[in-house]
């Protein structure tokens, strides 16, 4: 019998790369998702690439009545990898309520609800290096203090990771690894799956493609004042497949007893950080296209720069990144 495994926002970009991982390390894979930021022609993506379809559930996790529904007929449920969750830093300085709403209602729903229904549940927590805020030594680390959010997309991260780390100490069915990365990029070598989102991108990468492709007609950077090499913002860039891995290891780890705590926490990341401006001469190099991007002013909530430290990783997950943007260090 396959472990059947649920995927929060598995529709979307992270998601449906670890969707196909799982799949194809032999777990069942169930999605709920939404589509607030997706579309469902993923799932047949996802079925051309494993030669499986998934599991498909459209739900908002804020419908608590719902989503009790939908757990009673999947009680054999023995993993969730919970990604569903606005991301948008930008979004969530102008629209804090929304964010708040979404990102902590669902989680606590899902784990009030899981309870419930007496669902033992080892669960991978899709978190951020925003949790560290403008970080006081690089590389950052897993013991580096949490500061306080510059955005309130940050800040829903860090209260999840309260909320999950409270909760691991007093329910005795729940494990927790947290898996704070860094920035993901790329698609699937096939090209059936990658970063699509529904309206403007509020990612680097994909405004580059689109700005590329003639769908968006400039590429805005935002502030060249900062105190880096070309004074962009630093970024710690990783592959979407190395960073679904990862989750797949998380998984493992849980499933198998190998934690060593109920609450575990690791950073994904390269371990090299590169300026907005070297992600953009390193496109235009590689496609031979010249991007048409301007400068404008800092946008709020955004940090200057921030690079991971993986060791942690590296040595107890046994995972490593396996691509780099470019070749040289910070």
């Amino acid at each position: 019998m396959k472990q059947k495994i649920l995927v929060t926002g598995g529709a979307g970009y992270i998601g449906s790369h670890t969707v196909v991982e799982l799949q194809q390390s032999g777990f069942e894979v169930i999605i709920v998702d939404n589509l607030s930021n997706s579309q469902k022609s993923v799932i047949n993506s996802i079925e051309k690439i494993t030669g499986i379809k998934p599991g498909f559930e459209e739900l908002d996790l804020c419908d608590s009545v719902k989503l009790e529904s939908f757990l009673k007929k999947h009680p054999d449920i023995k993993g969730i990898i919970h990604f569903a969750a606005y991301k948008a830093v930008g979004e969530s300085v102008n629209n804090p309520l929304k964010y708040y709403r979404n990102n902590l209602v669902s989680l606590i729903n899902l784990l009030e609800i899981a309870k419930k229904e007496e669902i033992d549940v080892n669960f991978v927590f899709s978190s951020s290096c925003t949790v560290y805020g403008e970080p006081d030594k690089l590389p950052v680390d897993e013991n580096a203090p949490v500061k306080k959010a510059m955005s309130p997309y940050g800040n829903t991260k860090q209260i999840a990771e309260e909320i999950l780390y409270d909760t691991v100490q007093s329910e005795r069915n729940l494990k927790v690894i947290a898996l704070r990365y860094f920035n993901p990029i790329g698609a699937h070598e096939s090209g059936l799956i990658g970063e699509l989102p529904i309206g403007p991108p509020d990612n680097l990468v994909p405004f580059i493609t689109q700005t590329a492709a003639g769908i968006r007609s400039q590429l805005s950077v935002f502030g060249n004042d900062y105190n880096t090499l070309d004074g962009t913002c630093i970024r710690d860039y990783i592959y979407v497949v190395d960073l679904a891995k990862a989750h797949v290891i998380a998984l493992k780890r849980l499933l198998d007893n190998r934690n060593i705590t109920p609450y575990e926490v690791f950073n994904l990341g390269t371990g090299t950080g590169n300026t907005v401006l070297e992600v953009i001469k390193s496109f235009e190099q590689v496609t031979g296209n010249k991007l048409n991007y301007t400068i404008t002013k800092r946008r709020a909530g955004d940090i200057e720069k921030v690079w991971a430290d993986t060791q942690r990783a590296n040595d107890i997950l046994g995972w490593t990144a396996e691509k780099d943007l470019l070749p040289k260090k910070i």
